[in-house]
C-alpha cells in the first residue's frame, strides 16, 4: 500500500511541477508560447491531467481556467495522498516510511 501511495503521490508532483512550469513560461513568452520548445513538451506532459479536469469540470469552465482546475485537482490529490501516507506509516510504525 506504500508503494502505491508513494507512486500516486510521484506522479501527482510531476504533474503539479509541469503545470507550474508550463503557467510561468507561459507568461514569460507571451503569445509565442506555442512556438516555444518546452512549452509544447510541457503541454503534451499535462495533457492527460487537463483532459480529466475538462471531462469532470462543467461546459461554463472556459478551456484556459481549465489547467487552474487540474492544478488545483492534482494539489488536493497530493495532499490527500501525503496525509494517508503520513498515517499509514505512524499507524503501523513501518520501517523505511520517509
Amino acid at each position: 500500500m506504500l508503494l502505491v501511495l508513494s507512486a500516486i503521490k510521484l506522479v501527482a508532483e510531476i504533474a503539479l511541477m509541469c503545470l507550474l512550469g508550463q503557467g510561468v513560461l507561459a507568461m514569460l513568452a507571451g503569445e509565442k508560447r506555442q512556438q516555444n520548445f518546452f512549452y509544447q513538451l510541457l503541454t503534451i506532459l499535462t495533457r492527460p491531467f487537463t483532459a480529466a479536469a475538462r471531462f469532470i469540470t462543467p461546459r461554463q469552465v472556459g478551456d484556459h481556467q481549465v489547467p487552474f482546475v487540474a492544478f488545483f485537482l492534482l494539489l488536493l490529490i497530493w495532499a490527500v495522498v501525503t496525509f494517508e501516507k503520513i498515517r499509514l506509516c505512524v499507524d503501523s510504525a513501518m520501517v523505511g516510511c520517509q
